[in-house]
């Protein structure tokens, strides 16, 4: 997998911090997902920088729902995206991805279509830097 850009990353870790928005809803998070969140935050390389820069106060971070299905559809695209920066997938990420795109309304299986994607488009040539169009290319070939 290529490196991420700058802007890349810092979509990444925005998505990050919404999804720990979106678990902080529930009255009781499991601790096999924040076992989840907790690796990714230390895979992100999350700093305190990015949390003032993001002006987060996790006593009061709320989820933000995307608003359009490009935009949800590039929220998706993001945590995938960061399951495979290490790598390796747990089964555990790949739950918490599922539950992410259907709390956006999409299919639980399309996590895995969007992995493949991601996964091989280093050797398909698909060009790395543009995120959204490649969301749009994505959404127009799986959206049923």
């Amino acid at each position: 997998m290529t490196a991420l850009t700058t802007e890349q990353t810092t979509s990444i870790k925005r998505s990050y911090l919404n999804i720990v928005g979106l678990l902080l809803k529930e009255e009781k998070i499991e601790s096999r997902y924040l076992r989840c969140l907790l690796k990714w935050a230390f895979q992100l390389h999350l700093t305190r920088d990015d949390l003032k820069e993001a002006n987060v106060d996790f006593s009061d971070l709320k989820y933000s729902y995307p608003a359009g299905k490009v935009e949800k559809m590039e929220a998706i695209y993001h945590l995938v995206h960061m399951i495979c920066l290490d790598d390796v997938v747990e089964d555990i990420e790949l739950e918490v991805a599922s539950l992410y795109a259907k709390a956006l309304g999409f299919q639980p299986g399309l996590v895995a279509e969007l992995m493949k994607s991601i996964v091989t488009a280093d050797s398909d040539g698909t060009p790395a830097g543009d995120v959204r169009r490649q969301v749009i290319d994505f959404l127009k070939l799986h959206d049923r």
